[in-house]
């Protein structure tokens, strides 16, 4: 596993740390028991390299990698070419239409987001094959609180987009950089998207807090 070179000097004290030798010992183990971890193992990262750290506008908080075959390639929420539209991310889509009048993608792949400075952050960046959150509490959580705070040190105001409870008590600290916006709502799977996800309105928010930061907004179309 590899970090880009940006993040890789970010980062490099907190690489540094025993548990993240732990985390690698665990993966190791997981494989050589024969299970099926995703993403693949070059993909881990994928995010990472795709947003630069100086890049980043708009982090979108996910909790966990997808658990199916061939889902996952390290950015939350997105999924590669050529695989089904996930529950959540059709409610994302619906979403997006009705706030910003974008008609639904037919790809699931938000590169074009990524590639705009949206990273696309999971809580835990491993999962095991059709379990969901059987990556927690190896090691991920610290570090992606680590990633979280050196965003939120950035002077430089960024857009933290947090969905569901996890994402909301994970990210709890943000509340107090006045100089970040933090938008919340519910998560949009199936289970709670209609509890307060749709109609959040969170994508044209972003895009005013950035104009208003004199800087370029995102085209939430997916391409």
């Amino acid at each position: 596993m590899q970090l880009a070179k940006n993040w890789h000097e970010i980062l490099k004290d907190e690489i540094a740390k025993p548990y993240i030798q732990d985390l690698n010992e665990f993966l190791k183990m997981e494989l050589e028991g024969g299970q099926e971890v995703y993403p693949p193992e070059p993909l881990i990262f994928h995010t990472f390299g795709q947003t630069p750290y100086e890049d980043v506008k708009v982090v979108i908080m996910g909790q966990d990698p997808y658990h199916g075959p061939g889902q996952a390639h390290g950015m939350s929420f997105s999924v590669p070419e050529g695989m089904a539209l996930p529950p959540s991310l059709k409610n994302i889509y619906k979403e997006i239409e009705a706030d910003c009048g974008i008609r639904p993608a037919e790809t699931g792949c938000l590169m074009s987001w990524a590639k705009q400075g949206v990273l696309l952050l999971n809580a835990t960046l491993t999962v095991r094959r059709g379990e969901p959150k059987s990556h927690y509490g190896q090691g991920w959580e610290r570090f992606t609180d680590a990633v979280i705070g050196k965003l939120a040190e950035r002077k430089d105001p960024i857009v933290f987009i947090l969905w569901g409870k996890s994402a909301k008590e994970k990210c709890q600290h943000l509340l107090t950089q006045s100089h970040h916006a933090v938008l919340t709502s519910a998560h949009p799977s199936p289970f709670s998207a209609y509890n307060g996800f749709f109609g959040n309105q969170h994508f044209s928010q972003a895009n005013q807090y950035l104009k208003g930061w004199g800087k370029t907004s995102i085209d939430w179309t997916v391409s």
